[in-house]
């Protein structure tokens, strides 16, 4: 428990790319669709890193059932290799990779969240950000013709969400850490 306690700062990391990520696609909403791919990209493979390395150090994670962050992280790294290595892709394809990833990732925090239940109680913040993830992904299968700039600001108002979301929830680890150590 206190070892998972310890890797808070891995979810406020996390959360604050996906904070700036989503800041950055508002501040230039008339971004290209070259240089969203490639800020999608690092964003997604930054994000996918981090999930291994706290695959990697939380041990007590689930009940010792790391996996689920594992495949996350491959996820992202993939999606992030696949965003860079062809930033030519259309807007649709680009469209598509992004909703892929955004509802694969939602069901597995939530996997996450029922799995932490057993650690920590009401651990709902990570529902809520499966959740995020899933609808947002929903809606870009939904309505996939929604234009470039509307896809820059739904993708950046999902980023700041989702991301305050994760620091929401390294916080509560955090307090949780220094709990375990006062004991």
């Amino acid at each position: 428990m206190l070892e998972l306690s310890r890797t808070w700062w891995i979810l406020a990391v996390r959360g604050a790319v996906a904070v700036l990520f989503g800041v950055l696609a508002l501040v230039w909403p008339e971004i290209t669709l070259l240089a969203l791919v490639l800020v999608f990209g690092a964003y997604a493979f930054v994000d996918g890193v981090f999930a291994l390395i706290a695959a990697a150090r939380g041990r007590e994670l689930a009940g010792g059932s790391r996996g689920w962050l594992v495949l996350e992280g491959l996820l992202g790294i993939g999606a992030g290799i696949v965003a860079v290595a062809w930033p030519d892709i259309t807007a649709l394809v680009l469209l598509w990779v992004i909703a892929f990833w955004a509802v694969l990732t939602g069901v597995l925090e939530i996997v996450a969240a029922v799995r932490l239940r057993r650690v920590l109680d009401n651990e709902w913040l990570l529902v809520v950000a499966g959740a995020l993830s899933i609808v947002f992904g929903l809606i870009l299968v939904i309505w996939p013709g929604s234009g470039a700039i509307g896809l820059v600001w739904l993708i950046g108002i999902y980023a700041i969400v989702f991301g305050i979301v994760l620091i929401g929830l390294a916080l509560r680890l955090r307090g949780l850490a220094r709990r375990l150590e006062a004991t």
